[in-house]
């Protein structure tokens, strides 16, 4: 039930938008601040592709959808390189990591409505 709607990422911090009726509960930031973390431990391979946007439907890239992409869009691919798991394939401008493994401990800071059913984690990176 949870959809992105936006975010902004730099080398310190991140804000994530998306879709959630109520508050998150201190259980389920735990949950979130874990499974992240987890990612980052597993130092996980990420990949840059650019390719056409049909394609990146097609592969299920997760977009904003209702932004206008171009007909051509970069689509980070995030995967453990032992199984070829896919974990996460999203479109975005990058610049990223080449594996999560450099990234440090994730923590949430904040978490707030900013409109009706959409959230915000302001989370930090260590």
């Amino acid at each position: 039930h949870v959809w992105q709607k936006g975010s902004n990422i730099t080398k310190e911090r991140t804000r994530f938008d998306f879709t959630h009726s109520e508050k998150m509960t201190d259980e389920q930031k735990s949950k979130v601040e874990e499974l992240v973390n987890s990612w980052i431990e597993r130092d996980l391979t990420v990949k840059k592709e650019v390719m056409p946007l049909e394609q990146a439907k097609q592969l299920n890239a997760i977009g904003v959808f209702g932004e206008k992409y171009a007909e051509t869009v970069s689509v980070y691919t995030v995967m453990d390189p032992k199984n070829g798991e896919v974990i996460s394939r999203e479109f975005c401008g990058g610049p990223h990591v080449e594996h999560t493994g450099v990234i440090g401990q994730f923590k949430i800071l904040k978490e707030e409505a900013v409109a009706a059913g959409i959230r915000r984690i302001k989370a930090a990176v260590s």
